[in-house]
This record gives C-alpha cells, sequence and structure tokens, in this order.
C-alpha cells in the first residue's frame, strides 16, 4: 500500500504546481519593455508607444509581470488600472474580461 501511496501524493504535488488559477484580479496593462515599472499613473502614452515599437502587453499585478496569452484584449487599455477576470497558468494570463 506504502508503494502505491508514494507515486500518488508525487503526481498531485506536482498538479498542483501546475494547476491553472481562475479568477478576477486588479492590475495595470503596461508593455513588456517597461513592465512593472509601467504599472502606475501617466503611463498610457510610453505604453502605446512601446506596444506600436513592438512591446507586448502585458498585466502588472502586485508586481508582478504576466503575459498575456490574447494581448488583443488588452491593447484599448494600455497603461490603466484595470480589472482582469481570467486564467493564470505560470507567468501567463488568458483574460476572459477587462474593465476599468
Amino acid at each position: 500500500m506504502k508503494k502505491l501511496l508514494t507515486p500518488i501524493a508525487l503526481f498531485l504535488s506536482i498538479a498542483v504546481v501546475y494547476a491553472a488559477e481562475k479568477g478576477t484580479w486588479t492590475g495595470w496593462i503596461s508593455d513588456s519593455k517597461c513592465g512593472a515599472n509601467g504599472a502606475k499613473e501617466g503611463h498610457v502614452d510610453c505604453a502605446k508607444k512601446c506596444v506600436k515599437e513592438g512591446a507586448a502587453p502585458v498585466v502588472v499585478i502586485d508586481k508582478k509581470v504576466y503575459t498575456i496569452t490574447n494581448p488583443e484584449k488588452a491593447t484599448d487599455f494600455l497603461g490603466e488600472k484595470v480589472s482582469v477576470t481570467g486564467t493564470i497558468t505560470d507567468d501567463k494570463i488568458e483574460i476572459e474580461k477587462i474593465s476599468k
């Protein structure tokens, strides 16, 4: 019985690490060039410029930067504080809904 419990416990602990977290968070839409430094008021023009020059939109939540898997949902909110509903997996977020 012990031989069976060890692999099961190991599998469950690994599954928890890679589990996706669904929820709603408040954060900033920044750009991949500025990252967490762009999570503040007054960053709108810079974020728009950086994205226009090729940087990707990102979400900054509690100083942690998340890559957006569907960045087209965030382009209207560059440089703004938003409420994001979606799924976080590792360092990536898939946005289901976003609003000011």
